[in-house]
């Protein structure tokens, strides 16, 4: 089974009752953890399971109960992807963008950063280089996730899928994080040629941003966590 671990998220907000502690410090929280065969199976808020081998989990803790919110720690299971609808009728932004994430199992704060750095939820949004809408899709780029850029639930349906396929390219590389978000940004060619973040100014300065603006939604989602 594929797994995925989105580095950046740390104990933010949790919803879970147990907590996978990671032999390289990484907590990963989840409903209930099962072992089987020398693998802990973690199944999350959201629906979905992560597998782990056992020998990487140095620990695992209770957690006090609460308020169900958003996974801020791990990415479920990238295959099978649920398809994207066809329509969603009088659903915001901000909407359209946490039920995205969690069709694709990806948290919602991180998408939600993404979609204030790249446009700050506009749909009407046109870059100068002619990115579209919410996510800020090329043309070239939405006709190859089949969506129509100008819509604003498929832009960031598509968007949304666009990021778990980056994060899912580099998760097992150094900084895969910040790689998949500069291959948002600049493409993936660039980042596999500079074997990193590339050395552009926006580019780096793009990064930065959406993970800052990510650290305060999860601070801004801890009070009600608590």
């Amino acid at each position: 089974m594929k797994r995925l671990f989105l580095t950046l998220a740390l104990a933010g907000s949790l919803s879970a009752a147990e907590q996978a502690v990671l032999d390289n410090g990484l907590r990963l929280s989840a409903e209930r953890i099962e072992r089987q065969d020398g693998r802990l199976i973690l199944y999350t808020a959201g629906g979905g399971t992560i597998e782990l081998d056992a020998a990487r989990v140095v620990a695992i803790e209770q957690l006090p109960s609460a308020p169900a919110v958003a996974p801020a720690e791990s990415v479920p299971p990238a295959i099978p992807l649920a398809p994207a609808p066809p329509a969603v009728e009088q659903r915001s932004v901000r909407e359209l963008v946490t039920d995205a994430a969690l069709r694709y199992g990806l948290p919602p704060a991180f998408v939600h950063s993404v979609a204030q750095a790249e446009s700050d939820y506009q749909p009407s949004a046109l870059s100068p280089k002619g990115a579209i809408g919410v996510m800020q899709l090329m043309p070239g780029t939405a006709r190859q996730l089949e969506a129509d850029p100008k819509d604003p639930a498929q832009n960031i349906d598509a968007g949304t899928r666009l990021l778990r396929e980056l994060l899912l390219k580099y998760q097992d590389t150094a900084n895969g994080v910040r790689r998949a978000l500069a291959a948002y940004n600049a493409g993936a060619a660039a980042v596999d040629r500079f074997g990193g973040v590339p050395p552009f100014p926006e580019t780096q300065s793009y990064v930065e941003r959406v993970i800052e603006l990510y650290w305060k939604n999860v601070r801004a989602a801890a009070p009600t966590a608590r």
